[in-house]
């Protein structure tokens, strides 16, 4: 969980700025799960008054909390400002979305501000779990939630294999394992931390269509000790003819490990810290 460089994060501002016209058509799995996280919320009462959705991208989601509660004020958060750009055009006088520029994990908000933040399939963008975590604890109001979604280790796993056929260096983003990410909840001082993980898998006629997909949602290669020089098309060659092992139906899969997670500020321990405690207490909790 080594920080990012200033690099790297200007690499993913970069990245997820170009994609802003491409992310929609291109979004299906970020799409589904957010659909997936939006059906978790029936299950926890709440009725938030302020919002704060975090690596909004182009804010179908934020729209959509707005819509769900009517009466909360949404905050569009991203690190791209064009993504932002897109959120102002879903925006209405009726259900108005607030956007913010901004990196996750230094929240531009005031502490104690938020009902409850929203986050999919953004926190593996961050260099630090720790420092977001934290800021999520600082900006919730006591008795204020957080639901997020995020990337596991196997994701694109097919993919990495393919790669590692052609060199040894990086080319598919390390994810953190989902006891990991619980740890640094509890670092936090995030309570009552429920986390689940589960597989989804798409389909492509070919490794072409996956790379350029993952391209167009702005998803790069942003590992600082990658090769920096452009990819030559004899070995992207390789690593199409690499993939064709995972071949089974007629089409090739790419398997996404989503690992969600909810937790809460509780209201009894507001300035409290909780260092060094370990999720191997909370293990049973875990599915």
């Amino acid at each position: 969980m080594s920080d990012f460089t200033k690099y790297q994060q200007q690499a993913v501002q970069r990245s997820f700025g170009q994609a802003a016209k491409t992310y929609d058509e291109a979004a299906v799995l970020q799409r589904e799960v957010a659909t997936r996280m939006l059906e978790r919320l029936d299950y926890i009462k709440a009725d938030p008054k302020w919002i704060l959705d975090l690596g909004c991208a182009t804010g179908e989601y934020s729209a959509r909390l707005a819509r769900r509660y009517k009466g909360a004020q949404v905050i569009s958060l991203d690190i791209a400002e064009p993504m932002l750009q897109e959120v102002r055009q879903r925006s209405s006088w009726l259900r108005p979305l607030h956007t913010v520029c901004g990196d996750i994990q230094a929240l531009p908000i005031a502490d104690q501000s938020i009902d409850l933040i929203f986050s999919s399939l953004a926190l593996q963008w961050c260099g630090s779990l720790d420092a977001a975590f934290s800021e999520f604890r600082r900006v919730l109001k006591p008795g204020g939630f957080v639901m997020f979604s995020t990337f596991g280790p196997d994701t694109l796993k097919e993919l990495r294999v393919s790669w590692a056929e052609v060199d040894n260096e990086p080319h598919v983003h390390n994810f953190i394992d989902m006891h990991d990410i619980g740890d640094a909840m509890l670092r936090a001082g995030l309570s009552q931390p429920v986390m689940d993980v589960e597989t989804l898998t798409l389909t492509y006629n070919d490794a072409y269509a996956l790379m350029r997909e993952l391209k167009n949602i702005g998803a790069h290669n942003i590992a600082q000790q990658r090769n920096r020089n452009l990819t030559t098309k004899s070995r992207l060659q390789a690593v199409v003819n690499a993939y064709e092992q995972f071949r089974t139906d007629g089409v090739l899969p790419a398997s996404y490990e989503i690992v969600y997670g909810h937790a809460w500020c509780d209201e009894s321990k507001v300035g409290e810290a909780s260092n060094g405690v370990s999720i191997d207490s909370l293990r049973d909790s875990l599915t």
